[in-house]
């Protein structure tokens, strides 16, 4: 193609992290033309430097997206199952367990809350799988420039001087989004000062499948399961603190890092050992005035923005995607079926925002009467066993 070519396709898709990819996978596996650009080739092993160690847990909804659009094959044997959530409240004087409350998935089906696999993982299977979609194009190295979005097509120029022309433009580029900027659409922002530690340890203990929430001031620490390491157990971590402890965690050499790590675990799952290099990622809330323009939709963090709690991020954008997958068998990108993805998923994603926020103000808390509300109100609520229940399934998105 010249600049002065259009290149006409049905689904082009801004933006190849995971859930560009999968957004990739899934309208093409629906036999649709696709295009995935992204300016950055997708890191796909952990040893490398730009690698996310971070971990996604994929709850049931979203397994059976995945498995509808062939993706969980590929995956499963690299899935590490989470059974039990538990909660530990560490806020008392010294920081050890003085509450603990396991959620059970047992306790309102079959199957597991979910399946765990690290990022980077996932970036080099879903990358796999789109090489063997004949409909389905990834370039890796080529961004969005700009967008001129009408109700005929979304026009969208590249950064390698490529123009498309698509019938339903999808952005799924991030925070900082090229096309809902482009497309003049606000946001509104939530801060709280806080970063995130992530990166991988083994430890004593082995997890039986138990992802670990221990809250005690400036966040969650959480363990999630990750298949053994060496022999040993492991788990991904993600620590939240405010800014300046996060920095100041980062530059202690490891041994005083790992003193740290272990008080702030609350010896949950016995030592635990860093396995990987640290990684830091900001915390904010964040939502999409509209979650739509003209032929145009926002899914994942281009649309809405949570801090990693619950497992909720990137299973809010595969909700997003399994709405606009559902909407666009007919027209994709026309006008109904963008107003109907607005209106179901805006008012969703953002009633679990506030709640998400709740929770992490609450996770904040330094002084100790708030943290010994904190443990209080968590007990009255598990102690309610039809309460129990709600939760678990609100946080599976399940009704």
């Amino acid at each position: 193609m010249t600049g002065t070519t259009i290149d006409d396709i049905d689904i082009l898709i801004s933006g190849g992290g995971i859930a560009g990819l999968i957004a990739a996978a899934a309208f093409g596996a629906e036999g649709f033309s696709v295009l995935c650009v992204d300016p950055a080739p997708p890191v796909t092993d952990e040893g490398k430097d730009g690698a996310d160690l971070r971990s996604t847990a994929f709850l049931t909804p979203s397994v059976t997206l995945l498995e509808r659009i062939g993706l969980w094959e590929p995956l499963a044997p690299h899935a590490t199952a989470l059974q039990v959530m538990r909660i530990v409240d560490a806020g008392g004087a010294e920081p050890q367990p003085r509450l603990v409350r396991d959620f059970d998935a047992a306790e309102i089906g079959t199957q597991p809350f979910g399946w765990n696999l690290p990022n980077w993982l996932l970036r080099r299977e879903i990358a796999a799988r789109l090489d063997n979609l004949q409909t389905v194009r990834f370039r890796p190295g080529t961004g969005t420039a700009t967008v001129v979005a009408r109700d005929e097509g979304a026009v969208v120029s590249l950064t390698d001087g490529s123009r498309v022309r698509a019938r339903l433009l999808i952005g799924a580029d991030g925070r900082n989004s090229p096309v809902r900027q482009a497309l003049g659409i606000g946001v509104r922002t939530l801060r709280y000062g806080q970063k995130a530690l992530a990166f991988a340890v083994t430890h004593d203990q082995p997890h039986h499948n138990v992802s670990t929430e221990v809250h005690r001031s400036g966040g969650p620490f959480t363990l999630v399961p990750l298949p053994d390491r060496g022999g040993t157990p492991s788990s991904a971590v993600v620590w939240m603190e405010s800014g300046c402890e996060t920095a100041r965690l980062k530059d202690l050499p490891r041994a005083a890092f790992e003193a740290e790590l272990n008080a702030r675990s609350a010896g949950v799952l016995g030592h635990l050992t860093q396995a990987t290099r640290l990684t830091e990622w900001p915390i904010i809330s964040q939502i999409a005035d509209r979650f739509t323009g003209p032929r145009t939709a926002l899914i994942a963090e281009a649309a809405h923005v949570v801090p990693p709690i619950g497992a909720q991020g990137l299973n809010m954008s595969l909700a997003d995607l399994g709405a606009l997958l559902d909407l666009s068998r007919a027209d994709p990108g026309s006008a109904a079926s963008l107003a109907r993805y607005d209106r179901s998923r805006r008012p969703e994603a953002y009633g679990r925002l506030l709640g998400i926020d709740a929770l992490n103000r609450a996770s904040q808390a330094q002084a100790r009467p708030l943290r010994d509300l904190r443990a209080a109100a968590l007990g009255g609520l598990y102690g309610i066993a039809p309460m129990r229940r709600l939760m678990m399934r609100a946080g599976l998105g399940l009704r």
